[in-house]
């Protein structure tokens, strides 16, 4: 499990915020803060990658029901990891492959509206 699925955000986070949060339980490979393609605004949900399980599953344990921005997390993990780009795909029906998709390889090409950070 090194996916992690972050619930409950604040649209004010950052993914900068969000990373140095995770970066207290290990290595943070990539934030991705969903945002909404009609308004550019955050969906209340991200993606969080880290470099290892251990360090995953101890954010995970660590970070679920704490506070962020005046609201609770919802942290899981486990989540399937998609080979390269994972951190760009939207949760919509375009990452299903539907009509407003472009794809290749079957991965969703970047959104402007999806927030990326590297590390």
């Amino acid at each position: 499990m090194k996916n992690i699925l972050v619930g409950n955000l604040a649209s004010e986070t950052s993914p900068d915020e969000l990373g140095v949060l995770f970066e207290a339980y290990g290595q943070v490979l990539h934030v991705n803060i969903v945002g909404d393609r009609a308004t550019g605004h955050s969906r209340g949900f991200a993606f969080v990658e880290m470099k290892t399980d251990k360090d995953a599953k101890r954010a995970v344990s660590g970070l679920n029901g704490t506070t962020l921005g005046g609201k609770t997390l919802q942290v899981e993990g486990g989540l399937p990891s998609l080979e390269r780009g994972w951190h760009s795909f939207n949760l919509g029906w375009e990452h299903l492959g539907g009509p407003s998709s472009t794809t290749t390889s079957g991965i969703a090409t970047p959104s402007p509206t999806n927030l990326v950070l590297t590390l």
